[in-house]
């Protein structure tokens, strides 16, 4: 029997666990995988294999049920999830149900997830954009969280590393506050967009138009045929699943790569209850986990676990990993686990109308969603009555549209003559939020999910410097709008919830003093050397970009650390 015990614990045994499978999960299973680490990567969602289990991905319109919308019993049912932009009939099966995950709103907001293997990296909008110094210097300039422990040089090679492997499209730019990456060709903006940004780099000198990137194979390199995949083929049908891996995915990449090596064990069906912790030791020594089929408990164990399960799910996992050292969550000697979680404010939107470059209409999809205007408020000085800034989208197409004037003959000949209208243009806000004490995650004292895990209580908000932020953006646009000859102009409150903008980020954070933060510069936690979070969770402060390029950055920097600190003995 005392045999077959050891026997177990030793296929339980792992050099490596990820905790999570998304975007920052896959690629901490590449790189452990690649350099030579038995690595299980844990996933409580069902298993999700690249190509095979895509069954919407090349359906025409007419066969879905309801032409792709939602029915109104699904709709009551859930929701949150109806509330997200990518939820419809061809995705529906890649998001959480509403009744199935639950969770306690103290405040309102909108928990979007997805839970199978390669998580939300199925449903992403697949913009990238690095970070600058503007960014990492923010909190330190400004006054408002904690210092971050990295700069910009610290990470700009790991941004190179990781944009060669998934394939991001985009032009040089040569900003400041937005470093050129290593890119393939961009896609192109088209006439009333060019447009707009020549008016606006003739108006404005610290104002800028630019083709929107995004990690889409728009001219593949070996790398990327190395994969498996193809070029993008400009469907604008990504949160089925691309069977052509056109777009950066975990399934179509990170995971598929991990699993050449024959290093990687993947377990799907996995939910995480916590992380165990050694007092003896000094470090973490495995991972428990729940078996969703068989409820049964299991536990595994590795040298060095990174968590990634995405980052309010991080938050609840350190939470639950109580100990006689930690009794308030794994790694909360300061106190602030789950706390100053920031996310992205996306309340704004404006559009208009152009009657300009009418010789031209719209010829194709753009996936990478047209102009993208980076940060330009208190970027070199303190210039508003609120802190940081806003980026902002910005789009622009001609639709048909047909006379229904008449009646009997008149009126078919009128539907079956289409003309085109003028262009429609559009921009969105995406605002950087202030990381905050009250805006936190914790766990519910009674209420349990069906694995046993504690509940997760959710109390954030937005507060007066986003609403100071969203009229400045409405003011400022408007100006822009007006010298580019847009007339119709409207402008609108987006009354989405926090957390609809699935950007949350921190509760983990990173910091120099371990007083005032979780992690180091390395993502590894200040009081547990061997456990490291590197995807939203551990993020100080948010920026304006979409995070999930800087989530890749970490993880990459992070897995080349933990190695060498591994094979030193030092974790």
């Amino acid at each position: 029997m005392a045999n077959i015990a050891i026997d177990s614990i030793k296929e339980r045994t792992f050099d490596a666990i990820v905790i999570g499978s998304g975007i920052s999960g896959g690629w901490a299973a590449k790189e452990f995988t690649e350099k030579g680490l038995k690595t299980l990567v844990l996933e409580r969602g069902r298993n999700v294999e690249h190509i095979k289990d895509y069954p919407t991905t090349n359906k025409f319109p007419y066969e879905f049920e309801h032409r792709n919308e939602m029915p109104l019993k699904d709709k009551e049912a859930n929701p949150i999830a109806n509330r997200c932009y990518a939820y419809h009939e061809d995705s529906q099966h890649f998001f959480v149900k509403d009744k199935e995950h639950p969770y306690v709103e103290e405040k309102p907001f909108d928990w979007i997830r997805g839970y199978q293997v390669g998580g939300k990296s199925l449903l992403w909008a697949r913009q990238t954009q690095r970070w600058s110094d503007f960014d990492f210097e923010g909190p330190a300039r400004d006054g408002f969280s904690v210092d971050w422990p990295i700069r910009y040089k610290d990470i700009a090679s790991w941004y190179t590393y990781v944009e060669r492997f998934a394939g991001i499209s985009g032009n040089k730019d040569g900003l400041a506050e937005l470093p050129d990456g290593d890119f393939l060709p961009a896609f192109p903006l088209n006439a009333a967009e060019n447009h707009f940004k020549e008016v606006i780099k003739g108006k404005y000198a610290n104002r800028h138009v630019i083709s929107a990137r995004c990690a889409h194979l728009s001219k593949p390199n070996q790398i990327h045929f190395d994969q498996g995949r193809g070029q993008c083929q400009n469907r604008i049908l990504c949160q089925r699943g691309c069977p052509f891996g056109g777009y950066f995915s975990s399934n179509a990449s990170t995971l598929p790569w991990a699993q050449k090596t024959g290093n990687l064990t993947l377990r799907p069906l996995s939910v995480v209850h916590s992380i165990i912790y050694d007092s003896k030791k000094g470090k973490a020594t495995g991972v428990k986990v729940i078996d969703t089929t068989t409820k049964e408990e299991i536990d595994f164990y590795a040298d060095v676990i990174f968590v990634n399960a995405s980052a309010i799910n991080t938050n609840l996992i350190l939470l639950n990993s109580v100990s006689d050292r930690f009794e308030n969550g794994l790694g909360n000697d300061s106190g602030l686990l789950g706390k100053y979680v920031a996310f992205h404010n996306y309340t704004a939107v404006i559009t208009a109308e152009f009657d300009g470059e009418l010789e031209y209409k719209t010829d194709g999809r753009n996936p990478a969603g047209g102009g993208y205007i980076p940060r330009f408020r208190n970027v070199h000085q303190q210039e508003t009555d609120f802190l940081r800034g806003y980026a902002a989208a910005f789009s622009a197409r001609r639709k048909e549209w047909n006379d229904t004037d008449g009646v009997g003959e008149d009126l078919k000949k009128h539907l079956l003559k289409k003309e085109l209208g003028p262009w429609k243009v559009g921009s969105h806000m995406m605002g950087e939020t202030i990381p905050k004490e009250s805006n936190y995650v914790k766990l519910d004292s009674s209420l349990k999910d069906a694995w046993g895990v504690p509940q997760l209580r959710i109390s954030i908000d937005y507060d007066d410097n986003d609403r100071k932020m969203r009229a400045d953006y409405f003011e400022q646009m408007k100006d822009m709008y007006e010298s580019a000859g847009f007339t119709n102009i409207e402008t609108r409150n987006d009354d989405r919830r926090p957390g609809n903008d699935i950007h949350e980020m921190g509760g983990v954070r990173m910091g120099k003093d371990p007083k005032t933060s979780l992690l180091n510069e390395w993502n590894q936690l200040h009081s547990c050397k061997n456990v490291f979070v590197t995807d939203g969770a551990c993020m100080t402060s948010t920026g304006t970009q979409n995070p999930s390029l800087t989530y890749m950055a970490l993880t990459a920097r992070a897995c080349d650390y933990a190695v060498a600190q591994l094979k030193k003995g030092n974790i």
